[in-house]
């Protein structure tokens, strides 16, 4: 078992996008909140405890060097908590958010549906 204790949260969480203005704009609309900072780098929003950071793709290098910055893929999904699916679902394409999957009931017991960013990251919302 994870030692919680060592890491209590996710402090931050940065996702890298190619148009900063385009997430920016989709992350307005999924968190209704604005940003707690930004730059012409980057973007954050603040989710709970944990910061999200939007990095546009051209500062990627001097955060990871000496990695490479892979090609936009799906693997991850994040997920956020709501209280209920279909009513953030009917706001979420009301504002032009298309979805990916759901709502739908998993069988290990939650109902989800998911949304994607424009730079491929997806979402789950998860009751």
């Amino acid at each position: 078992m994870a030692d919680t204790k060592r890491f209590p949260m996710v402090a931050a969480m940065t996702l890298f996008t190619e148009d900063l203005v385009a997430a920016k704009a989709f992350y307005a609309l999924l968190l209704e909140d604005d940003p707690i900072h930004e730059d012409e780098a980057s973007c954050v929003y603040k989710v709970g405890q944990t910061m999200l950071n939007l990095l546009r793709t051209e500062a990627v290098p001097e955060l990871i060097d000496p990695l490479e910055m892979a090609q936009p893929s799906v693997r991850a999904v994040y997920t956020l908590p709501v209280e209920d699916v279909d009513a953030e679902v009917t706001r979420l394409q009301a504002a032009g958010i298309t979805l990916v999957n759901g709502p739908m009931d998993r069988p290990w017991g939650i109902r989800t549906a998911s949304v994607r960013d424009p730079s491929g990251h997806v979402w789950e919302l998860a009751a």
